[in-house]
């Protein structure tokens, strides 16, 4: 037998069951942003396990200065990267999206607060640079530099009024020299570090900023006068030693000597202006460079990051000046170093 199926009724039966389906995922939806899943809860008590770092994050943020530096040098390791913590930010931030967590988003709030506080101002656009200023550029050119004239050329291209160079080697510097004279008639060069400039340079000496147990003949540092249609300024050019990251934390303790030793000259300089250009091995968060950093005025602007040249992680080439402002800091396109040059603008009133 063949059974008659009424097709103008079927439709309707089809239609309810949709309807009747429909009504069901809806309730299991309401019911468990509600009642909360078996994972996690409601939006505002699963995502503790996010909230947690993000609360500790900002901690690390707010009171870096907190962190002990007598093991391993923590705290100055924490620092060196402290712009870095923004990624951890957001990787929090796209979990907590995924995870649909209001508890973990509010909790996001304090490290995004702290990071805009400590790093937003740099993305703020810089003041218009007044008249009396020096534009300057900041380079490590490594002593192992395969081509010193093209690295010569790309920062003489950037037009500075000043260019401080560190890692001149016997070799190379006579290629700077004849690079950069034609339009840096002035240079003064002390051990491995040197500055060329527009304008007449007086009282070039070196300057002793070297550690207790590095051998002797290690000069990184010089001091000069630079005479300028705007007054004389005190120049400094240094380099100081390196940083190593080991398994027992950072090794910087012949940086943090050194960086005493310049504070210490710098604090005992007698003319008002003054600009410090250098491989100072450590951003200007770093409480290590805290002789200097305590003294001087940093870039208002900018990250700059530049080094490693192929990946930069940090900017550890620093342009500072006293009874100035440091405008906005940026990096130049790679030459043959290491190091990524930078530039600046420094202003007097």
């Amino acid at each position: 037998m063949v059974e008659q199926v009424d097709s103008g009724t079927t439709a309707p039966v089809r239609a309810g069951a949709v309807r009747r389906a429909g009504h069901r995922v809806a309730r299991w939806a309401r019911w468990g942003d509600a009642a909360g899943d078996a994972r996690g809860g409601s939006p505002w008590t699963r995502g503790r396990v996010l909230a947690a770092p993000a609360v500790l994050t900002a901690g690390l943020l707010a009171f870096h200065r907190t962190v002990p530096n007598s093991v391993g040098h923590v705290g100055s390791l924490l620092e060196a990267f402290l712009p870095w913590l923004g990624v951890v930010v957001v990787v929090l931030l796209a979990l907590a999206l995924l995870r649909r967590s209001a508890l973990a988003l509010v909790a996001l709030l304090l490290p995004v607060a702290a990071w805009t506080y400590l790093f937003g101002g740099l993305f703020l656009p810089g003041a218009e640079p007044g008249p009396r200023g020096l534009v300057v550029v900041q380079h490590n050119v490594s002593d192992v530099n395969a081509d010193p004239a093209g690295t010569a050329r790309a920062l003489a291209g950037a037009e500075p009024d000043l260019i401080a160079l560190e890692e001149l080697v016997p070799t190379a510097l006579p290629v700077y020299e004849k690079t950069l004279a034609p339009d840096y008639p002035y240079h003064a060069v002390r051990g491995t570090v040197g500055l060329w400039s527009r304008h007449p340079l007086t009282d070039a000496r070196p300057l002793d900023i070297k550690p207790q147990g590095i051998a002797e003949g290690w000069n990184r540092g010089l001091r000069t006068t630079i005479r300028t249609p705007h007054g004389e300024i005190a120049a400094y050019v240094a380099h100081l030693p390196s940083v190593r990251i080991r398994a027992s934390g950072l090794a910087s303790s012949w940086r943090d000597e050194s960086a005493g030793l310049l504070g210490e000259a710098i604090a005992a300089e007698k003319r008002d202006r003054v600009i410090l250009l250098g491989d100072l091995n450590g951003t200007v968060d770093d409480r290590g460079l805290a002789p200097l950093t305590s003294r001087m005025n940093v870039a208002e602007r900018g990250f700059a990051f530049s080094f490693p040249a192929g990946f930069p992680l940090a900017r550890i080439d620093q342009v500072m000046a006293r009874s100035a402002t440091v405008g906005d800091i940026r990096t130049l396109p790679a030459t043959g170093s290491d190091h990524l040059p930078v530039a600046a603008r420094v202003a007097w009133g």
